[in-house]
């Protein structure tokens, strides 16, 4: 099974991407993930990454789309791909579909994690995630715990991403109902897009979502 997670920024998606892969052996096929990981690869496309990186341009559509037809190539997902992060825009979905297509693959489902922009800025503004593990903790309502180590792997060092704070998340918004807005549309006239509440508690959501991949 092949889905799409859509939201803004902190609507959730890495955190319930991260259940699927443990409780579902998906794949998480990450845009900033997968860039990283090209750069250091020593591959073709791993060098052409580093290439473009390091000269402070931005990847191109047509690099993007190589990095998931290796990964899809690879193989080795017994339950499927994660999109998470890509696509952006309505030409990187057509692109996806027809990387799809070619490669005789499906997309199963496109899931929109629908927030309220308030809460949302309230949400991440008290964000702080693991420095290991990458497991998110919010100042309210799942704080550190007293002990002061990672409930999932121990580690004692978080994090705050500079960018969480009001002002830059609302631009970072702001990008997003401009530029990935227009794929609800998209997907909806495809008859492929379903809608959850991303503002709910962790396993609420983990539950809808599975509701929609189970159906």
């Amino acid at each position: 099974m092949n889905i799409i997670l859509l939201g803004p920024p902190g609507a959730g998606k890495g955190t319930q991407a991260r259940r699927l892969v443990e409780e579902r052996n998906m794949v998480q096929l990450s845009t900033g993930d997968m860039l990283r990981d090209a750069r250091t690869s020593g591959t073709e496309m791993g060098k052409i990454v580093a290439d473009v990186m390091d000269r402070g341009d931005l990847v191109t559509d047509e690099i993007v789309i190589g990095l998931i037809r290796e990964k899809l190539t690879e193989g080795g997902a017994t339950g499927g791909y994660i999109f998470d992060g890509f696509p952006r825009t309505l030409p990187q979905a057509d692109a996806l579909a027809n990387l799809l297509s070619e490669m005789n693959e499906t997309l199963d489902a496109v899931i929109e994690m629908q927030v309220d922009d308030e809460a949302l800025v309230a949400r991440i503004t008290a964000r702080s995630t693991c420095g290991n593990c990458g497991e998110v903790y919010n100042d309210e309502t799942k704080p550190i715990p007293s002990d002061g180590k990672c409930r999932k792997c121990g580690h004692t060092e978080f994090k705050r991403r500079a960018d969480d704070n009001a002002d830059s998340l609302k631009t970072r918004l702001l990008a997003y109902y401009k530029q990935t807005s227009p794929l609800i549309g998209y997907y909806y006239a495809k008859g492929d897009l379903q809608t959850i509440d991303g503002l709910g508690e962790i396993e609420d959501v983990a539950k809808s979502l599975s509701g929609i991949l189970d159906a």
